[in-house]
C-alpha cells in the first residue's frame, strides 16, 4: 500500500506556490560547494583562498619544470663528487677492492662498476661503458646507458693506472612524463619551504579577502536588516550607496522601492480612513434624521425624506464607485470596442451633467469639429470617463463660468482636453488629483456630491484603453484635463487581462464627480 505523501514544505494557493507555515525561512541549499557556507564573506574568502591554493600549486608545477635542467646539472655535480670520494678508497695497493668501498656502496641504490686496466669488469653490475677507453687512458668518463646515467674516474695508485669507477643514477624519462617526474622530486625535495611560503601566501589572501569582503557585502548586510524591519511594516528603512558598480544600483533600486512601498502603505492608510469618512457622514446624517423621527422630535415630510434619500443615494454611488474602481484596476472590466462619434458623445454627457446640476448656471461649450475622425473605444466607459470629468468641471466653475470641450488627432493618438474657468489646480497638486479622495482643498466637504474617486476611475478606464491623462493649467486661468487614446483601439479589450470572460457591468454613471 503507498503511505502518506510526504509534505514538501509547498502548497498551492490562487495559482500560486507558497510556503507552508513554518517553512518561509528556510532557504534551499545549492548543490554548488560553497553555497552551504552561512555568508557571503565565507564564500568569498573560501574562493579566494581556494584560487590561492590552485595559483600556488600551479606555481609549484612551473618552477619544477623551469628547474628541472638545473636539477639535472645539480644531480650530475653531486654523482661527479661522490664518484672523487668513492675512488679514493675503492681498490687496495694490491689492487683488489677494498672492504670500505663494498660496505659503502651497499648504500646504493644504483648500480656500480670497477674495472681493471684492461677495461674488464672487477665489481659491481652495471654494464661496461663503450666509452672505457676514456678512463684506461687516464681521463674521467660520462656517459648514459639505457636507464642511467654513469660518470667514471680513473683509479691511480702510486702514480700508475690501477683501474676505474663507474657510479650512475637512473636516468629521468623524456616528455611530459619525464619533466613531470622531476618537477615532483622538486616538489617533494622542498615540500616545507614551498608550503611555507603557501601558507604565508594563503594567509595574506584570506586576509585581504576579508576587509575586501566587509566593503563588498556592507551594503547587503544593510539591505537585509533593512529588509527585517520592512517586513515588520517599517518602510521608512533606506540604505545609503556607497559606490557605483552593481551593490550601488541595488540600493539604489532598493531605496525606489522602499519609497514606493511607504508611499503604497500612505495611500491605503489615507483610503481607509478616507472611506471610513466618507461612509460615516452619511451614515450619521441618516441616523440622526431617524433618531429625531423615532423620537418625535420631527414629522416626516417631503423635505426631510428628500434629504434622507439624497443621504442614501451618496453611500450607494461611494460604495458602487469604489466597486467600480476596484474591477477597472484588476483589469475585471472587458472593453466593447466600437467606432464613435466623439463630438455627439460630448454633446449627449453635457446634457446630462447639465441635468443633474441645474443650479450651477455654467456654459458648455463643444468645440470638437463636425467633420472628426471616429474614433474606436468603449462607448460605456468613454461616456463614464467624459461624464466623471465634465461633472467635476462644473463643480469647480463659478457661475457665469464656461466649460469647454476640444479634441484632436496627431501620431495616431486622439487628445482630448476639457477646459474650465475654474479656480485651478496648483501645480504641487496637478499630479495627485488622480488619486482615491484627494483634495486639493482638504476643508472643501463634498455636500456637492462629489465622491473624490471620479477622477480616480477616468485614469483607470483611460490607461485600460491605452491611454494618459493629465492635468496642467488652462491659458487664461482654470483648470485643463488632457487624456489620449490610441485612433486604433486599445491594444487589449478585456482591460488588461488575458481572459475573455464575460465580467459584471459597472454601476450607472450618472451623477459622478471627482
Amino acid at each position: 500500500m503507498n503511505g502518506p505523501k510526504r509534505s514538501s514544505g509547498l502548497r498551492k494557493a490562487s495559482g500560486q506556490i507558497v510556503a507552508e507555515p513554518g517553512q518561509r525561512d528556510q532557504l534551499p541549499l545549492g548543490t554548488r560547494p560553497f553555497d552551504r557556507l552561512p555568508s557571503i564573506r565565507a564564500k568569498l574568502g573560501a574562493v579566494i583562498v581556494f584560487a590561492v591554493a590552485v595559483t600556488i600549486a600551479m606555481l609549484y608545477i612551473a618552477i619544477g619544470f623551469a628547474l628541472q635542467g638545473n636539477e639535472r646539472a645539480r644531480q650530475s655535480q653531486l654523482l661527479a663528487d661522490e664518484t672523487k670520494s668513492l675512488a679514493a678508497f675503492a681498490i687496495t695497493p694490491g689492487g683488489k677492492v677494498s672492504p670500505a668501498f663494498r660496505q659503502a656502496v651497499r648504500k646504493e641504490r644504483s648500480p656500480v662498476l670497477i674495472v681493471d686496466v684492461f677495461g674488464d669488469r672487477v665489481f659491481g653490475d652495471l654494464p661496461v661503458p663503450p666509452t672505457v677507453g676514456r678512463i684506461l687512458a687516464g681521463s674521467p668518463d660520462s656517459g648514459k646507458v639505457p636507464g642511467y646515467e654513469y660518470y667514471g674516474l680513473p683509479i691511480i695508485r702510486n702514480q700508475h693506472l690501477a683501474g676505474g669507477i663507474y657510479l650512475s643514477h637512473p636516468l629521468t624519462g623524456g616528455g611530459i612524463g619525464g619533466a613531470s617526474r622531476s618537477a615532483f622530486e622538486f616538489v617533494t625535495r622542498h615540500w616545507w619551504q614551498l608550503l611555507l611560503a603557501g601558507a604565508i601566501a594563503a594567509a595574506i589572501a584570506l586576509a585581504l579577502a576579508r576587509y575586501l569582503a566587509r566593503g563588498l557585502t556592507q551594503p547587503l548586510r544593510d539591505m537585509a536588516q533593512a529588509a527585517q524591519r520592512m517586513a515588520t511594516g517599517d518602510y521608512r528603512q533606506r540604505v545609503q550607496p556607497k559606490s557605483r558598480d552593481e551593490l550601488g544600483q541595488l540600493a539604489l533600486a532598493f531605496n525606489r522601492m522602499a519609497g514606493q512601498m511607504e508611499g503604497l502603505e500612505r495611500l491605503r492608510r489615507d483610503l481607509v480612513a478616507n472611506v471610513s469618512h466618507e461612509l460615516k457622514t452619511p451614515i450619521s446624517a441618516l441616523r440622526a434624521h431617524l433618531e429625531n423621527l423615532l423620537d418625535g422630535v420631527e414629522e416626516p415630510n417631503p423635505s426631510q425624506l428628500q434629504v434622507m434619500l439624497g443621504q442614501s443615494e451618496r453611500l450607494s454611488r461611494l460604495v458602487d464607485q469604489l466597486l467600480d474602481l476596484s474591477r477597472i484596476e484588476s483589469g475585471d472590466v472587458p472593453l466593447s470596442v466600437e467606432p464613435l462619434n466623439l463630438r455627439a458623445l460630448i454633446d449627449r454627457v453635457a446634457r446630462e451633467v447639465e441635468v443633474a446640476r441645474p443650479e450651477r448656471r455654467v456654459d458648455m461649450r463643444n468645440d470638437v469639429p463636425e467633420a472628426f475622425p471616429l474614433i474606436l473605444a468603449d462607448g460605456e466607459r468613454l461616456h463614464q470617463v467624459l461624464f466623471n470629468l465634465l461633472d467635476n468641471a462644473f463643480r469647480f466653475t463659478p457661475a457665469g463660468g464656461t466649460v469647454a470641450v476640444a479634441a484632436s488627432r496627431a501620431d495616431g493618438f486622439c487628445q482630448v482636453q476639457v477646459r474650465d474657468t475654474g479656480p485651478g489646480i496648483p501645480e504641487a497638486h496637478q499630479g495627485l488629483v488622480f488619486e482615491r479622495f484627494y483634495r486639493v482643498d482638504p476643508s472643501r466637504s463634498r455636500e456637492d456630491g462629489g465622491t473624490g474617486i471620479g477622477l480616480a476611475i477616468a485614469r483607470s478606464l483611460v490607461e485600460a484603453h491605452g491611454g494618459q491623462i493629465w492635468a496642467e493649467d488652462a491659458p487664461g486661468g482654470g483648470a485643463m484635463i488632457r487624456f489620449t487614446l490610441p485612433a486604433e483601439g486599445p491594444a487589449t479589450t478585456n482591460g488588461g487581462r488575458d481572459d475573455s470572460a464575460k465580467q459584471p457591468a459597472l454601476a450607472p454613471t450618472s451623477r459622478r464627480s471627482g
